[in-house]
């Protein structure tokens, strides 16, 4: 059996979108084969949990579930209904995992605000924009004359 190829940040995201939508039993081989059937690649649990916001939003989903009632339950209406309802539960994790991780990326940045300080870095030197990315090329490289190199520092 071949490795996976490594997860993207695209395929982060793919996997955590389908833990917001998650309803019944949750557990990591059914995540996996969850995944392997969306993304027609299998990956171990190790992978997957080794990645924070997989980890994040596996534990959160999974809490959420657990207090869950009506997740168990057979749900009983229209299809359009049912479909809202899904949709609502769909929305709902999402909302809740994002503000997760929203509540991370603000300690995070306390972290490291609080280390620019102390090292003497002040807010202007830290709110400076950044460079501006000249990608034009070379008038060689356009023609196709110069070859691509890469630069080593040694």
């Amino acid at each position: 059996m071949s490795r996976a190829k490594n997860l993207r940040d695209e395929d982060i995201a793919r996997i955590v979108e389908t833990l917001d939508g998650w309803t019944g039993k949750l557990s990591w081989e059914l995540l996996i084969e969850a995944v392997e059937k969306r993304m027609l690649t299998r990956y171990t649990r190790q992978a997957l949990h080794k990645h924070a916001r997989i980890k994040d939003a596996f534990s959160q989903r999974k809490k959420h579930l657990s207090g869950s009632a009506d997740s168990t339950q057979k749900r009983t209406g229209s299809p359009e209904l049912l479909l809202a309802l899904d949709r609502i539960e769909r929305l709902k994790g999402e909302n809740e995992r994002l503000a997760a991780e929203n509540t991370r990326l603000l300690e995070q940045f306390a972290t490291w605000a609080y280390n620019a300080y102390t090292r003497g870095l002040d807010e202007a030197l830290l709110s400076r924009p950044l460079p501006v990315v000249d990608r034009q090329q070379t008038p060689a490289r356009r023609e196709g004359l110069a070859p691509v190199q890469s630069e080593s520092k040694g």
